[in-house]
């Protein structure tokens, strides 16, 4: 059985982003006073990503069902190892922004990388506009700390797929 690489840790990278969009709807904390036009915003385009993420992946249920099959239990390690190396920059109760850590994640692995460019994943994901969500959430931004915050995801999501993109399968 021939396994591609590129195509394992996409599906990984896609299932840990769902769960982010999972965290970022399911807070109800609010760190920073934003405008009720760029929550709409926000929530907007995190829903559309959803849908995305939800036509390419399966459900959750169907790798913990399937997680002996070793293309699954692949894909289920380097979700993991995603997690992991996220979770080495998230310190206990610092804030971050699900929402824009997920848009960096996507726009660096799809985007700068140009990962998966022969799936259907990167069809969805290269096209996604994620420039609109650069501008409202770091240009058009009246509030440093938010803009401080928002920053830290990109650098915290670049560091990240670079040493994602540069391992092995083997975690």
């Amino acid at each position: 059985m021939i396994l591609n690489i590129e195509d394992i840790k996409t599906e990984a990278l896609l299932l840990f982003c769902r769960d982010l969009i999972q965290t970022y709807q399911n807070s109800d904390i609010e760190l920073f006073k934003i405008d009720k036009k760029l929550k709409i915003f926000i929530s907007k385009h995190i829903e559309d990503l959803s849908k995305a993420i939800n036509t390419v992946a399966l459900p959750n249920e169907y790798y913990l069902r399937n997680a002996k099959v070793s293309r699954i239990s692949m894909i289920i390690k380097q979700y993991s190892s995603l997690n992991k190396m996220v979770s080495k920059y998230l310190y206990d109760n610092a804030p971050f922004n699900p929402a824009m850590l997920c848009f960096s994640l996507l726009a660096t692995w799809f985007k700068e990388l140009e990962q998966a460019t022969n799936s259907k994943q990167y069809v969805v994901f290269t096209i996604y506009p994620y420039w609109e969500i650069y501008d409202s959430l770091l240009i058009n931004i009246e509030d440093n700390d938010y803009k401080k915050l928002n920053s830290s995801m990109i650098d915290i999501a670049e560091t990240v797929i670079l040493k994602y993109y540069k391992k092995g399968l083997n975690v």
